[in-house]
C-alpha cells in the first residue's frame, strides 16, 4: 500500500453537498490515516455565485427569489437528512453572500498546513453558526479562531484558481479529485470514498 495518496477537492463553503461530502470524506481519511496512510488535500475553490454581493442577505429569502419555493422546501429537506449525519444546519438563520474571501482565507490556511479544519469551519459558520462569511470581520475572527495567519495569498492567486477550475469542466461541487482516478462528483457516501482512497493507495503500490 502506498504510504500518501494525494486528493484535490473542489468546494464552495455556501453548498451544503459540499459541507455533507466533504464531513464525509474527511471521516473516510481520517480512517485511511489511521492505517498509517498520509491523506494530505488541497481545497480548489468554487463559487457557485460568481460575483454575488457580500452585502449579505437571509439565504432562505435569496432560495425561493431566486429559484422558487420548491428550492426553500428542498433546502430543509436536504437539513433534516443532514441531522442524520451529525451536521446541523440552520437555514432560517444562514446568510446568502459571495465567497471569493472565504476561498482566499482556505489559500491563507493552506500555507500553514490548516486548510482542512479552515475550511469545516467556514462551512459551520455558515450552516450551523448563521454567521456571515462573506464578512471581513468574521472571516477575521474565524481565522484568529483556527490560529491562521491572513494577507499571504494574493487575491490574483485565487482568481487563477478559480480559473483553473473552470478549466477543468467544473460546473458543480463537491468533486473530488483522488491521484488519478476518475473525479468523484456529489455527496457520496463514506464508504465510496473510503473505497476510492483505499484503491489509490493500492494502485502501483508494488513496482
Amino acid at each position: 500500500m502506498r504510504h500518501t495518496v494525494n486528493v484535490r477537492i473542489v468546494v464552495d463553503v455556501i453548498c451544503s453537498h459540499s459541507y455533507l461530502g466533504y464531513t464525509r470524506f474527511a471521516r473516510a481519511a481520517d480512517r485511511l490515516r489511521a492505517e498509517g496512510v498520509e491523506v494530505p488535500v488541497e481545497f480548489l475553490p468554487f463559487e457557485l455565485a460568481p460575483g454575488a454581493s457580500t452585502e449579505g442577505r437571509p439565504l432562505l429569502a435569496v432560495l425561493e427569489q431566486t429559484f422558487g419555493p420548491r428550492a426553500v422546501t428542498g433546502a430543509l429537506a436536504f437539513a433534516e437528512h443532514a441531522t442524520r449525519e451529525g451536521l446541523r444546519f440552520e437555514y432560517g438563520k444562514a446568510i446568502a453572500t459571495g465567497t471569493f474571501d472565504a476561498h482566499l482565507l482556505i489559500a491563507d490556511a493552506a500555507l500553514q498546513g490548516k486548510a482542512e479544519p479552515m475550511a469545516e469551519r467556514l462551512f459551520r459558520a455558515h450552516f450551523t453558526d448563521g454567521l456571515h462569511i462573506g464578512d471581513p470581520a468574521t472571516l477575521a475572527r474565524l481565522a484568529a479562531e483556527v490560529g491562521v495567519v491572513t494577507g499571504r495569498v494574493q487575491r490574483a492567486a485565487v482568481r487563477a484558481r478559480l480559473d483553473r477550475v473552470r478549466r477543468l469542466g467544473v460546473t458543480g461541487v463537491p468533486v473530488f479529485l483522488i491521484e488519478d482516478l476518475p473525479p468523484l462528483t456529489g455527496s457520496l457516501t463514506e464508504s465510496t470514498l473510503l473505497a476510492a482512497l483505499r484503491q489509490a493507495a493500492h494502485e502501483r503500490s508494488t513496482p
